[in-house]
């Protein structure tokens, strides 16, 4: 077992001797005291307080020392950018935000990104930057970290955001897509215990973060969950921005339920419209909002019997109309589902809400400094004593 394999045990921040992890590991208490010296001298781990004595001296415990190095989180919106500094165990130090819309293109957003990065670590000087976490509003190939072909992101194709991000913060950058790191922030904050949870985001387009097994599934190229260009049969040959016809995103994202009132007669412009009018009590609003429900529920119905989650999270813009989108999800789910799938499922709103994006981030970047990789490349890299 390899230092960072035995500091997985430790990275949840409950507090071990030397003899539990030896007696877990099975590693010699030599090996362990070793390794233990390795985590300290990284800074990984602290002394904790508190072990009780059975006779004789206390036992000394160990832990992850959170305050060993920091991570910035960045949210890329479609209209905004935020970025906050976190500790390892996710306590926000600072943050910052701007209104700034994504399709400024690179360098503008980028930039401010990376002026926020070395404004936030400024304000820090005892911080040792570790990592950075970003989402992204479009299709990110997971290999690359690199949008491809975004609908909403002009100039951004294949662009390389890490590369640019590393001209100035020369740490590792983990870029991933918004409804992926929203699903990350999502369960960090408000589901640890579970470890098969979907988010689904309802915005401007519709996709599903999945993480399956405590793991988040990202698929081949990492288009994972993409379920807004799903055929559904409501939509018939309602063209989508894809270039296909029929998608769910054309018949439940929020600019085509702004468009269908505006057919109706309803003044409605854009998604934010749509959940002001349902906030509102407009009638024919709610309609549509919970329409899309049930056709997004149909997509999900079958998302269910495929992965088996316990908890589908219903997170974006949308989610904020409340109960009628939910209502309308959960009224397909429960009726096209198997039983079994549906037995213990919850289908319920975000938590995080508007804060999903930028914790997923912080999580995506800590995961990445506390992996058994990186500390074992860490350890490696350590002198010997």
């Amino acid at each position: 077992m390899r230092t960072g394999d035995l500091f997985e045990l430790l990275k949840d921040g409950r507090p071990w001797t030397r003899a539990e992890l030896a007696e877990t590991t099975g590693l010699a208490r030599s090996t362990v005291a070793t390794r233990i010296d390795l985590l300290m001298r990284l800074g990984l781990i602290a002394p904790f307080g508190g072990a009780r004595s059975t006779g004789g001296r206390p036992p000394a415990l160990f832990a992850l020392n959170p305050a060993a190095k920091v991570v910035v989180g960045v949210d890329v919106g479609a209209t905004h950018v935020r970025a906050v500094l976190a500790d390892l165990s996710g306590r926000i130090l600072g943050e910052e935000a701007v209104d700034l819309p994504v399709v400024d293109g690179p360098e503008a957003v980028l930039g401010w990104v990376v002026a926020a990065v070395e404004r936030l670590t400024a304000a820090a000087p005892d911080a040792d930057l570790a990592a950075i976490g970003i989402g992204l509003p479009g299709p990110v190939e997971h290999s690359t970290g690199r949008p491809i072909s975004p609908p909403i992101m002009p100039g951004w194709d294949r662009y390389d955001v890490a590369g640019h991000v590393q001209r100035t913060a020369r740490v590792p950058v983990l870029i991933d897509n918004d409804v992926n790191i929203m699903a990350l922030g999502e369960r960090r904050t408000h589901l640890a215990d579970v470890d098969d949870v979907v988010l689904i985001k309802v915005a401007t387009g519709i996709g599903a973060g999945i993480i399956s097994g405590g793991r988040l599934q990202r698929g081949a190229q990492g288009t994972a969950g993409d379920l807004g260009h799903v055929r559904v049969p409501s939509a018939g040959d309602v063209e989508c921005r894809c270039g296909n016809t029929g998608c769910l995103e054309a018949v439940a994202a929020g600019p085509a339920l702004a468009a269908a009132l505006q057919a109706q007669g309803v003044s409605a412009r854009s998604g934010q419209d749509v959940v002001d009018l349902v906030r509102a009590g407009d009638v024919s609003a709610i309609g549509v909002v919970r329409d899309a429900g049930r056709d997004i529920g149909e997509v999900v119905a079958t998302m269910v019997n495929l992965v088996n989650p316990s908890v589908v999270v219903i997170g974006g813009q949308l989610a904020s109309a409340g109960e009628h989108l939910l209502a309308g999800i959960r009224e397909v789910v429960y009726q096209r589902s198997l039983p079994l799938a549906t037995a213990q499922l919850r289908i319920e709103a975000s938590r995080a809400g508007t804060e999903a994006g930028v914790l997923g981030a912080v999580a995506l970047a800590i995961d990445h400094v506390l992996s058994p990789e990186a500390v074992e490349a860490a350890s490696l890299a350590l002198e010997p004593a």
